[in-house]
């Protein structure tokens, strides 16, 4: 069934092989078509208005079906919206201090993505060789 509301946009770094595999999940859970993807990493590709490629790049940005250009913890509960399954942690959101909180742990998150996006790099490319290899 096709959404009966605008897509929201998603703009992620498709450079991030974390960032690769949690817009994978949303792709498989979107049934409804109710998100674009923007792969910001690629050449040619255009950021959110009024927000340059690299700042784009390090924080995770939605464009809401109204227009509205979201960042961060906001732009996942934007997401969560769009997602039978996870409309309920969108609701839990929008409890009084849970959008304040959620927005504190991704920043916390931010300076160590790299990190723990190398580590899964890594892991995801070795579980591709041991497939190979299986083959």
């Amino acid at each position: 069934m096709e959404s009966e509301l605008p897509k929201s946009t998603v703009f992620f770094d498709g450079s991030c092989p974390l960032c690769r595999a949690e817009i994978g999940y949303y792709r498989r859970k979107d049934k409804d078509r109710a998100l674009c993807f923007v792969d910001i990493s690629e050449t040619g590709a255009v950021p959110p208005e009024g927000i340059a490629q690299e700042r784009a790049m390090k924080r995770f940005h939605v464009r809401a079906s109204d227009g509205l250009v979201l960042s961060g913890a906001a732009a996942f509960v934007e997401v969560w919206t769009r997602l039978p399954r996870w409309r309920w942690a969108a609701r839990a959101a929008s409890l009084p201090g849970a959008l304040i909180a959620l927005e504190r742990g991704y920043r916390i998150f931010l300076p160590v993505r790299p990190f723990i996006s190398r580590f899964f790099g890594r892991a995801l490319g070795l579980r591709a060789a041991i497939r190979g290899a299986k083959r």
